[in-house]
């Protein structure tokens, strides 16, 4: 179909032209050929009389009406699949949709897993894929590549529609048949342990915190890419690890052993919010997941009202 001269298809392979710079990479993410991609390429320079993009030393770079049109054509795609997604009804019992998320393992373990059991019960056809946080979710949120992102409220994007989850606090973790810490940790003896941290593209959000507040963090023994494995590594060491109230709670429950310390300094409260693309607020499919998230997580305990 063309519109103003210009076949409408093309518009899919500028959006990937414009967002990946490479005519390789846009034509694996089209499952076409460079020869065919490089072809596209050159019909879109001769309509918009620009070369859009451009070699600059040993990468490409958009010329300015194609750093224009990047924004433009994203939009105006995600408009129209918004548009084509929308239903006049969603029956979760028929549906075969997937939906994707964006989430670390601890929303995962502490959020997601009951919510999916339900899924599982209502929606036996629909497939939930679950995607790690990286720097990228905001994009990928933007550009309508994910259903929903899961992250702390600092890493939110004002663009798109957010609703607040629940939150949660920190503890110590340890093992007390390797030392004792006490009934609470002060910050002097934080700064002395040696320490089991998470590290996946980033430091989260409490070493984060402590960084900038406190400078530099006590010495840091093993560093891992997923939370739900420090509680095993403080078992059987003199070791500690600052973890989430939550997924502290749940550990013990595999590991009696571990004793959870309340920290005797300020921290922070984490707070966890669902994002989605406002464009897709008439989605009958997203509207369903969407409230099952957002009522799950209204029905959480406060992080006070925790028995730990």
């Amino acid at each position: 179909m063309r519109y103003q001269r210009l076949d409408l298809n093309l518009l899919i392979a500028l959006r990937a032209l414009l967002t990946q710079r490479n005519v390789t990479r846009a034509g694996e993410q089209l499952h076409v050929t460079q020869s065919a991609m490089s072809g596209m390429l050159g019909r879109l320079r001769d309509y918009f009389d620009d070369e859009l993009i451009v070699p600059f030393g040993r990468k490409m770079e958009l010329t300015p009406l194609g750093a224009q049109l990047e924004s433009q054509v994203n939009d105006l795609l995600l408009r129209i699949d918004a548009t084509l997604a929308t239903r006049p009804d969603f029956d979760p019992a028929e549906s075969r949709r997937t939906f994707c998320v964006i989430a670390s393992d601890y929303a995962i373990e502490v959020f997601l897993t009951p919510i999916l059991r339900e899924v599982h019960r209502e929606a036996p056809g629909v497939t939930i894929e679950i995607r790690p946080t990286s720097h990228a979710a905001v994009i990928d949120l933007e550009n309508g590549e994910v259903d929903f992102v899961i992250n702390p409220a600092k890493f939110a994007t004002p663009n798109q529609a957010s609703k607040i989850l629940f939150e949660d606090t920190y503890h110590l973790v340890h093992d007390p048949a390797y030392g004792e810490v006490g009934e609470a940790v002060t910050l002097e003896q934080f700064k002395q342990l040696r320490l089991v941290t998470m590290e996946n593209q980033g430091r989260p959000h409490f070493e984060s915190w402590f960084t900038a507040e406190h400078g530099t963090l006590p010495q840091i023994e093993v560093s891992v890419p997923s939370f739900g494995l420090l509680p095993r590594l403080v078992l059987g060491t003199s070791r500690a690890a600052v973890i989430h109230t939550r997924l502290a709670l749940q550990a013990r429950m595999s590991w009696p052993e571990l004793r959870l310390v309340p920290l005797d300094f300020e921290s922070p409260r984490l707070v966890e919010t669902l994002q989605w693309h406002s464009y897709r607020d008439l989605d009958l499919g997203i509207q369903w997941l969407r409230d099952k998230l957002i009522a799950y997580g209204e029905s959480m305990p406060l992080p006070e009202e925790l028995r730990w």
